[in-house]
């Protein structure tokens, strides 16, 4: 069983690490593989070490995917709102340290979240009947929140969550559409910032690996401990996704600076991750992909089971966080050697390639509309946080009607 369970590990973290690099390969798709083949898996192994695999492979992708947000500008959801402040460090020669961030809101609210796992487990039964018909009511007080504060510039601001909540509604009414979620970020947060780099001439310094974070130990905390809180209420809430739990992070820890907010983010990620497996055992719920298909392998999961998931979350930490590191090291050293402008002209092509394998022309239509209201936004000179509605929007509609 030990040895099992160290080879489940092992394999979770290797595909984690391609999951996490490699833009458009989803842990989901990963974990619904496991579920369609587990007929067979299962006659060599137990469920329970497949959802060590599945487990292990979804932490350690919510290390690495800060990787391709930050020095390719193609993000997943989690990732979304790390793309600008990402690219600032990037092209001040501090991508590394950008990635560095995300790793220590990841490991930090990893530790902080397992302290803390009693309490999200009893918190969890107490507030489960109070909320859980209030969630597309919290999420317009939100909303109208981050709109009234964009002064000056208010009504652009509904504009873009309003025009991005629509796209959002269209895109997710297609059913024929395999990756809704990839046209529809990478234009919106991806391409749209990359053609704006493009066509203001910017060049990627030299990359500097070892200078030393700003990041004050008052902000790491704010933010640790806000990521792990807004991990446990994304984990907790169905329809409430570790991007609208960034959102509403940044008005509670206040201005940070773009180390503190990659920080956040990067720690709402992983603590999101890990406290599903809290909420699946204590109200049999799952709120992501990966913890649907531990549950529809498990089943229940036991007390003993717990806390051997949790040892194994902590073990993954630590790889994921060495993992992230080296990967680091590797892109900001490869990246300067290739000219801007080709590798901005290769992104693009990637993004477009894949969007073109998974749904055809008609993600590629997706992903033009949304790269063009990325850049309108852009034009309009508000925050992209807002253009998070074409996922905010459908869950406040889906709650409310």
């Amino acid at each position: 069983m030990f040895l099992e369970t160290v080879i489940a590990l092992s394999l979770g973290i290797g595909t984690g690490v391609i999951t996490g690099l490699v833009p458009g390969i989803h842990v989901n798709l990963v974990s619904m593989l496991v579920i369609v083949f587990s007929p067979l898996l299962l006659i060599y192994t137990s469920p329970f070490i497949l959802g060590v695999y599945i487990i292990s492979l979804a932490l350690t992708h919510t290390f690495l995917d800060a990787l391709p947000s930050i020095y390719l500008g193609a993000p997943d959801e989690a990732q979304a709102l790390n793309v600008l402040p990402g690219h600032r460090l990037l092209l001040q020669g501090l991508g590394h340290n950008a990635v560095l961030c995300t790793v220590i809101g990841s490991l930090g609210s990893v530790l902080l979240s397992i302290i803390l796992f009693p309490l999200f487990i009893f918190s969890m039964i107490w507030l489960q009947p109070l909320v859980a018909e209030s969630i597309g009511y919290i999420l317009i007080v939100i909303v109208l929140f981050m709109i009234w504060r964009q002064k000056g510039k208010r009504l652009y601001a509904l504009l873009a969550f309003l025009l991005a909540g629509v796209l959002g509604l269209l895109v997710f009414n297609i059913s024929s559409l395999k990756q809704p979620l990839f046209p529809l970020l990478s234009g919106l947060f991806g391409l749209s910032l990359l053609l704006v780099s493009l066509s203001a001439k910017v060049a990627i310094p030299a990359q500097k690996t070892t200078s030393p974070l700003t990041l004050s130990k008052k902000n790491l905390f704010k933010t640790v401990s806000a990521a792990s809180g807004m991990g446990y209420i994304a984990a907790f809430l169905p329809g409430f996704g570790s991007s609208q739990a960034a959102i509403v992070a940044t008005e509670v820890v206040g201005d940070v600076g773009d180390e503190g907010f990659l920080t956040l983010v990067g720690g709402i990620n992983t603590a999101n991750m890990l406290i599903s497996i809290a909420t699946v055992y204590t109200l049999e719920k799952a709120r992501n992909g990966a913890i649907v298909a531990v549950k529809e392998l498990l089943t229940t999961i036991t007390t003993a089971q717990l806390l051997q998931f949790i040892a194994i979350a902590l073990v993954v930490a630590g790889f994921a966080s060495l993992l992230t590191i080296y990967c680091s090291k590797i892109f900001a050293s490869v990246i300067v050697k290739i000219p801007y402008a080709k590798l901005i002209m290769g992104i693009m092509l990637f993004i477009t390639a894949l969007t073109l394998y998974f749904d055809g022309l008609l993600g590629l239509l997706v992903l033009l509309t949304s790269t063009a209201l990325g850049l309108l936004v852009s034009q309009w000179g508000v925050g992209k946080n807002h253009l998070l509605g074409c996922l905010i929007l459908p869950v406040i509609l889906y709650f409310t009607l």
